[in-house]
């Protein structure tokens, strides 16, 4: 959904569904310590209910960059089982290598998902970020992907009740009027199981969270509550057919957020 619309996005409620499918590049920690090789799991999932689990097939692409140097990690990738609260499907599971000081900015571009209820495919072109020592190199630069979201605020220390902004680009243009879904990991996965985290929270009232970019590609959400939040650019990419029938190709970043104590 591409339409001009005036003045700043704000988050609204519209009347869709409760949550949304989102594709995770989960890792229990944002902020690294120690260096080494970081567990991660790609599962395509309703992470704010708990709900369906979609089948994954191997990424055609997935990637670290690390001060501008882009890394194939698609070789860590195994194939795993994920329970959720509805059904268990099919997900992967990898590593990323963490040892020098900066952000890790993970990549992941699937396969697109034949969604059979809406007769199209899902291809959800998705970022996470990485950081050891607190020291900033690449969160801010976009990685030239055919869609993604950037983000203009650090996104992995972003304080709860504050504000995030982010800008949606096709091959690195602004993208005015897309429609964003924005969904909380209220639950999450176990990286010591196959299996979902009971959800902390319960879907809002009123269908999905959503927010509309302005004419110059931007999009703001006050971020009310601690922990990971997605962000999902729908039809925000300029493919728009897979294998004779629509593709949405949809830009996806997650953020996470903290309390002040």
């Amino acid at each position: 959904m591409k339409k001009t619309l005036l003045a700043s996005a704000i988050a609204l409620t519209l009347p869709a569904m409760a949550s949304a499918h989102f594709l995770l590049e989960y890792t229990t920690e944002t902020m690294i310590e120690q260096p080494g090789d970081v567990p991660v799991k790609l599962i395509f999932w309703h992470p704010m209910d708990n709900g369906h689990v979609m089948d994954m097939d191997v990424p055609l692409e997935f990637y670290m960059v690390h001060k501008g140097e882009k890394t194939d990690l698609k070789g860590t990738l195994e194939p795993v089982q994920f329970t959720g609260g509805e059904n268990t499907g099919a997900a992967f599971k990898g590593t990323v290598p963490v040892k020098r000081s900066g952000d890790y900015v993970l990549v992941t571009v699937p396969t697109p998902y034949y969604e059979e209820s809406e007769d199209i495919y899902i291809q959800q072109i998705t970022k996470a970020f990485l950081n050891r020592n607190e020291l900033p190199t690449d969160w801010m630069e976009p990685v030239g992907l055919p869609t993604e979201i950037l983000p203009l605020n650090k996104p992995y220390n972003i304080l709860a009740g504050s504000t995030f902004t982010g800008q949606v680009l096709a091959e690195g243009q602004p993208v005015a009027g897309a429609e964003i879904e924005i969904e909380y990991m209220a639950a999450m996965p176990d990286m010591e199981s196959a299996a979902s985290t009971t959800p902390v929270v319960s879907p809002m009232p009123g269908g999905a969270i959503v927010a509309i970019s302005d004419a110059n590609g931007y999009f703001s959400f006050g971020v009310p509550k601690a922990g990971y939040w997605g962000f999902a650019a729908l039809g925000s990419g300029s493919a728009t057919e897979h294998e004779g029938k629509e593709l949405s190709q949809d830009a996806v970043i997650w953020i996470r957020a903290w309390d002040m104590e």
